[in-house]
């Protein structure tokens, strides 16, 4: 079993230019895509959040048990849901403002325990920024960890969110003893500072970095650094696929039963080209459809 622990939420997605473009509602949130993608592709998934009552709720939970996810350890309550909107660029990049104030999510209670079977848990985005449902995750992700359960973070920076950037970067550095796997973007790695090899010098034993169309880079603990390049498709938006590479990352490593840091350090040159060349073609695979979709496990076949 695969934890994925974070927000459910609504993207309002534009269907054509300009500020007043009609919004479509569409099905979101890191964790929740990340949760959608791992049953896709097959590995046993649960989610645990906190998601309204509402009818935007009654939806998303509908999405995960659709997809064969276990919804047990979701909460719920009468707040409404958040709101994202998303602006798609040019080049199908997509940035966001959110309407979070009073929402279900953000009063997320962390659970007396973690589903049974728990091999792994996934964290990030904005349930990690927005209190006090973030210490509720941090306390979570800080006791998996103590209990050797392997940890995966991606902070997925959303910067319009976080009020005091320096006091975000300081406890960004204080998740990283806790952490096994680190996955960001480029764009989150800049912002953040610092780089790989100081990241995983305080507890991560593998960071992974995407880079849009110019691939993937994972760095280990033991000084490798292994590199493909991005799978060519004609992109429709970028919904989503950093959350696919977070499920591809952890489906491989669960199929590999490499779901531990001795495990990551023994993957070598080819089991790292292997895995990131999965998660490549997962995410271009989102790219070149609207929203996020992730692939099921017989798109990537071959």
């Amino acid at each position: 079993m695969i934890v994925v622990a974070g927000e459910a939420l609504i993207d309002l997605v534009p269907q054509g230019t300009g500020a007043l473009a009609a919004l479509q509602p569409a099905l979101g949130g890191g964790p929740f895509n990340t949760a959608v993608a791992l049953g896709r592709l097959g590995s046993p998934a649960a989610f645990c959040s906190r998601v309204s009552s509402d009818a935007f709720g009654a939806a998303l939970l509908d999405r995960l048990r659709e997809t064969g996810v276990d919804v047990s350890a979701v909460q719920q309550g009468t707040e409404p849901t958040t709101l994202a909107v998303a602006t798609v660029g040019a080049d199908g990049s997509a940035a966001y403002s959110f309407y979070v104030d009073g929402t279900a999510d953000r009063l997320f209670a962390a659970p007396s325990a973690l589903p049974s079977g728990t091999r792994a848990i996934s964290f990030g985005t904005c349930s990690l920024v927005l209190e006090p449902g973030a210490s509720a995750y941090e306390g979570l992700m800080r006791r998996a960890a103590g209990q050797g359960v392997f940890t995966a973070l991606d902070p997925n920076i959303r910067a319009g969110l976080i009020p005091d950037a320096d006091a975000y970067r300081a406890r960004f550095k204080s998740w990283l003893p806790s952490v096994s796997l680190l996955k960001l973007s480029a764009e989150d790695a800049e912002w953040l500072g610092g780089t790989p090899r100081e990241w995983l010098s305080a507890g991560p034993a593998a960071v992974v970095i995407t880079r849009g169309g110019d691939g993937l880079t994972a760095f280990t603990a033991d000084g490798g650094t292994y590199t493909v390049p991005g799978e060519r498709v004609e992109v429709v938006d970028t919904i989503g696929a950093g959350d696919t590479v977070n499920a591809a990352l952890l489906h491989g490593l669960a199929v590999r039963d490499a779901l531990s840091a001795r495990a990551l350090a023994a993957l070598g040159p080819d089991g790292w080209t292997e895995l990131l060349g999965f998660a490549a073609r997962a995410a271009a695979i989102t790219c070149s459809r609207a929203g996020a979709e992730p692939p099921y496990a017989h798109e990537l076949e071959g």
